[in-house]
């Protein structure tokens, strides 16, 4: 089998879940209609198959020895072509699945690292994992149900032009009875749509609680608060099953009819065919063919009803996906060059000089975090750099040139060394280097493997004070032009604090570097200290400057008072 398309470049603009189903069948229109080919012969093969019995069974009431080996050889070919074309209907089946299932992966992965620090602002996490936990599942069953789907109409209207050639009232019973049938199932796809919605959703919900807990886990036991989300989980979690229960009920309904409407077209037909054979209107023959294309029948309409409740689901997936396509970045770059200098916010006021290590302390962290993002182009804002704005930048030459790493920032499961070299190009000096100047370097040697350590979910393995100086030796092992460290010391002890304070002035010796803090042991170590109260620049100088000139300062950073 061929392997899987590659991403496709951009973010499609599609507003409606049809339309996204619709654009997924047409990136692969031509294996789609390969399949669809193969699926129509394979239903076109077993249509015909009860015609072919049934000349057989009146050869031998006719003792016609040549017709019956005739007849028997068609059947024998028959059998073959349908061994055959179910083979390659299968293939292109989980060939088209799996390329519209990781199409959407492909999308929604891309448009997520496009969004950024936007995504989590606008849906939860819960959301975002269930469109490759489930999602991706039902839009690939979608497209694959067009296959069988499409050979079934036509199996459908083959046969029922064979019975209207060879019994008109025959014939019409299946013209109208399928339709019939399939319409009487209409009225419980949209009950299915609406409560396969509301299930997706709380489901969402669930996950997002589920990931919220295993995250704060150390502080729900530190504060007593395990048993209060777990009532709150198990209280989400019944209203999950009950909407699920509410689906299966619709659910089990389109099975029950799957195989009741069958039946009765079933009961006509076969009916109907044994009146006119003792009347002597039609042959034995023709009897047992009329009986096994009743038969045949269920396959083809069990199809119908399977494709309108897998259209349904992928429906109700493919709205979750076109929500995460619709989000457009908060921020967005120019094509504009600059060869760096000064850093400056406009609103603020805060300044970074190249080649200096500088200090914000605001009276409010949120100030200080607000500033952090503006001067990283994670929000807008009146940003200089050098003697451009950096608005007029490209986002990704934003990202390599200045890199802002706040307690926000996470480990990923993998080797411990390529978390910390993402991009794989340090050297173990360099390695080391960086993991002395943040104090890390007990944490790699307390692991059995060292770097070669396996980092587990979110770093889980790791205390808080340990994920911050790991993540601090990520950052500056990152070496960026620009790096905006918030709070990188909140987590550990005061010794190492003074430790890592000491070291980060000298690893960062002649780079740009902004420190958000209020710590004395950091700020005491910097060349310059902004303070700033009520989101603008009140006073700068060395912190010992501060600490005589202004109060506020004074009061800000030693915890005291006015």
């Amino acid at each position: 089998m061929r392997s899987l398309p590659e991403a496709d470049p951009g973010v499609p603009d599609i507003r409606s879940p049809f339309r996204y189903l619709w654009w997924n069948a047409r990136r692969q229109s031509a294996h789609l209609l390969v399949g669809i080919g193969f699926a129509t012969l394979w239903w076109l093969v077993q249509a015909l198959m009860p015609a072919a019995l049934g000349k057989g069974i009146d050869a031998v009431t006719a003792k016609d020895t040549g017709g019956l080996l005739l007849w028997a050889s068609i059947l024998f070919g028959l059998g073959l072509m349908q061994a055959f074309t179910g083979i390659m209907r299968h293939r292109m089946a989980v060939y088209n699945w799996l390329a519209a299932a990781y199409r959407t992966v492909q999308l929604t992965a891309g448009q997520s690292a496009r969004l950024g620090a936007t995504l989590p602002k606008r849906l939860s996490t819960g959301e975002v994992v269930s469109v490759g936990n489930s999602d991706i599942a039902h839009i690939g069953n979608s497209i694959d149900i067009l296959l069988r789907g499409t050979g079934s109409i036509v199996a459908i209207v083959t046969v029922t032009v064979i019975l209207i050639s060879t019994s008109l009232p025959l014939g019409l019973l299946v013209l109208f009875g399928v339709p019939l049938m399939t319409a009487a199932v209409g009225p419980l796809l949209r009950p299915l749509h609406r409560r396969q919605a509301r299930q997706r959703e709380l489901s969402g919900d669930l996950s997002t609680r589920a990931a919220d807990i295993v995250a704060g886990l150390r502080v729900l036991r530190g504060i007593g608060g395990e048993q209060v989300f777990a009532d709150r989980y198990r209280a989400e979690s019944q209203r999950v099953r009950r909407a699920g229960v509410s689906v299966a009920g619709i659910e089990s309904v389109l099975e029950g009819a799957q195989i009741v409407l069958p039946g009765l077209l079933i009961a006509a037909v076969t009916g109907v065919g044994a009146s006119f054979a003792v009347a002597g209107e039609i042959p034995t023959g023709q009897l047992v063919a009329f009986y096994l294309y009743a038969v045949f029948l269920i396959g083809p309409m069990r199809t119908l009803t399977e494709a309108a409740d897998k259209l349904t689901k992928g429906h109700v997936a493919a709205g979750r996906v076109i929500r995460i396509l619709a989000i457009q970045p908060e921020v967005t770059g120019g094509t504009g060059t600059s060869a760096g200098g000064v850093l400056r916010d406009s609103y603020s006021g805060v300044t970074l000089q190249p080649g200096c290590l500088t200090a914000v302390a605001a009276d409010t962290p949120d100030d200080a975090i607000a500033i952090a993002d503006r001067l990283g182009r994670y929000a807008d804002g009146d940003v200089t750099f050098g003697p451009v704005d950096l608005s007029t930048l490209p986002i990704d030459e934003v990202r390599a040139r200045i890199l802002v790493a706040d307690n926000g920032a996470r480990l990923f499961t993998g080797r411990l060394r390529d978390e910390l070299d993402v991009r794989g190009e340090a050297s173990d000096a360099q390695l080391r280097e960086a993991l002395h100047a943040a104090c890390a370097e007990d944490i790699v040697e307390a692991l059995p493997d060292g770097l070669s350590a396996t980092v587990a979910e979110a770093g889980r393995e790791f205390s808080g004070g340990q994920q911050q100086r790991l993540r601090l030796a990520r950052a500056l092992l990152a070496d960026p032009e620009v790096l905006i460290l918030v709070e990188p010391t909140s987590a550990v002890d005061a010794h190492s604090e003074a430790r890592i304070a000491e070291r980060l002035a000298k690893a960062r010796v002649g780079k740009t570097t902004l420190i958000c803090t209020t710590s004395p042991l950091v700020l005491d170590r910097t060349d310059h200290v902004v303070y700033v109260r009520d989101g603008r620049v009140l006073a700068e100088g060395t912190h010992r400057q501060l600490l005589d000139s202004s109060p506020h300062y004074a009061a800000t950073v030693t915890r005291g008072e006015d």
